[in-house]
């Protein structure tokens, strides 16, 4: 589940919100005069959050690399090109 809470009451309710998350698999969203500011999550699920931008990253690096010297719109269009054959089984 995913509640959101304001700054105070998450100040007030932390060790509940704690056991929400750890216990109950939960996120909480924490937000202040009405704007999102943080979230609490599972710390197993932020491990593999990192590990996913990680990668991510790395995968950014090779694609830059095999586009180095191409402009840029002309290498989003490939991309896009390319995404949607495989989206579509061509």
């Amino acid at each position: 589940m995913i509640a959101e809470v304001n700054a105070v009451t998450f100040r007030q309710r932390l060790g509940e919100m704690l056991a929400h998350v750890q216990y109950g698999g939960d996120t909480i969203i924490v937000t202040r005069d009405g704007d999102r500011v943080a979230a609490l999550i599972d710390s197993a699920l932020f491990d593999q959050i990192r590990a996913l931008r990680s990668r991510f990253d790395e995968l950014c690096g090779v694609v830059a690399a095999g586009y180095a010297g191409t402009p840029e719109t002309e290498g989003l269009a490939e991309i896009d090109a390319v995404a949607d054959a495989v989206r579509h089984g061509r």
